[in-house]
């Protein structure tokens, strides 16, 4: 990137784009942004790393989702009602956003195979404790404390990834994203039959296997460093870029807004209409299963055609899915919620190498504005979506939310057609 040129490539702007001036004495070049590390094996078209992040996503998002699966089973266990779940939703949602506030610039500057490694460790170890709590607060704090250490790996994560993607980047965050979505998907198919079989006492269980399985990935992780010497860091280092990574954010916490309402409450509506926790457990798994498909999916379209495009277009798409599957009877519910989800989880990928283009510094950094930010801040709108449902009925309450795709894809078409890492 030459001295003259902003974050993003101007030929590549289309007429109803826009881009911040940015100060060229402001833009920070290669030189501060440290070397790809070695060139690694390559399985699957990937850097052998990529592969190991991505497994790790995998098993500390199964049981960073293990809240919404057995909310059927906690409602009348501790007498929650839907705001009081979705509050306890939103806590966790904005503890971890919070926390990767500070993991992520740490991650910048320290070393991130320690968070990387402790991270996923804390998770799985509190996260399967859910199943002992006795009250409402208990089941917070548990869940609230296992958040904190899945907000350590996610940005470190997803930075690393970045760092040993090299010219493949889109593709790289998609196995990698795609790891933590197939955990999201699994959770639902593992914890819903596995409690109502043997009781939410036994779910510290399931924390054995889970965590020799960790043992055996987490010492493959290599100790890559994200920047050296005097490179700008942490939020200072993402002031000229503020505009464009502001509208991007945004759309991203609406898409989340969308994502965590639909994952919190579908089971809850399921088991309402008839089916027991294990069958809703299924169709959301199978939900959750289509959005990780979407994701494997979503860089290398975005590779090829470009970002912003893939995003504008899976955030349209999503919108008469979402929208027909909470109306339509039968079968074809689950047909159309699965195709919702798949285009819904196929910007995910998208918008954190995104991001890393458009920014391409601190990386850390930017991944917890994209990762734990946007969640947090989309989480917050959990509660209101139990809110209208205990007012006006959960179906209503859910199809608003299946229109807001729309206003996210309208965001984007001010955002540059693409933009270029500057590593």
């Amino acid at each position: 990137m030459g001295p003259a040129e902003t974050c993003c490539n101007r030929d590549d702007l289309s007429p109803g784009s826009c881009l911040v001036d940015i100060d060229p004495q402001q833009i920070v070049i290669d030189e501060g942004v440290p070397a790809e590390p070695v060139a690694e094996r390559q399985v699957l078209g990937v850097p052998r790393t990529v592969l190991v992040m991505s497994g790790t996503h995998m098993v500390n998002d199964i049981f960073g989702n293990i809240y919404a699966p057995l909310l059927p089973l906690f409602i009348p266990r501790l007498g929650l009602s839907l705001t009081a779940a979705g509050m306890i939703a939103a806590m966790i949602y904005v503890a971890g956003s919070v926390a990767q506030l500070i993991f992520g610039p740490l991650a910048d500057r320290w070393r991130p195979k320690v968070l990387a490694v402790a991270g996923p460790i804390v998770a799985v170890t509190f996260m399967s404790l859910a199943g002992l709590a006795t009250s409402q607060t208990m089941l917070a704090v548990i869940l609230t404390v296992g958040c904190l250490g899945s907000a350590a790996f996610h940005p470190t994560a997803a930075a690393i990834v970045n760092r040993v993607g090299g010219a493949r980047r889109g593709t790289a965050m998609s196995v990698h994203v795609t790891g933590g979505a197939m955990g999201n998907a699994i959770a639902p198919v593992l914890f819903a039959p596995y409690v109502q079989y043997f009781g939410l006492s036994w779910t510290p269980l399931l924390a054995i296997p889970a965590l020799v399985l960790l043992a055996f990935i987490l010492r493959h992780i290599p100790d890559v460093r994200l920047a050296h010497g005097q490179a700008p860091a942490g939020f200072n280092a993402l002031r000229p870029y503020a505009s464009p990574l502001a509208l991007l954010w945004s759309a991203v916490v609406i898409r989340t807004v969308v994502a965590l309402g639909f994952s919190t409450f579908l089971p809850v509506l399921m088991t309402k209409r008839g089916m027991s926790v294990t069958e809703a457990g299924l169709a959301v798994g199978a939900y959750l299963a289509a959005g990780s498909i979407g994701g494997l999916t979503g860089g290398p379209f975005a590779d090829r055609f470009g970002p912003r495009r893939v995003i504008a277009w899976s955030l349209v798409l999503s919108v008469p899915l979402l929208f027909a599957a909470l109306i339509v009877p039968g079968p074809l519910a689950l047909v159309l919620l699965t195709a919702g989800g798949f285009f819904l989880g196929s910007t995910l990928p998208v918008n954190i190498t995104y991001a890393h283009a458009i920014a391409p510094v601190a990386t850390g950094t930017v991944s917890s504005l994209m990762l734990g930010v946007a969640w947090g801040v989309g989480g917050l709108a959990v509660p209101v979506v139990g809110m209208v449902g205990d007012a006006v009925g959960l179906q209503p309450a859910l199809l608003l939310l299946a229109f807001l795709p729309a206003v996210a894809a309208l965001l984007t078409t001010w955002l540059p057609e693409r933009a270029s890492h500057a590593a």
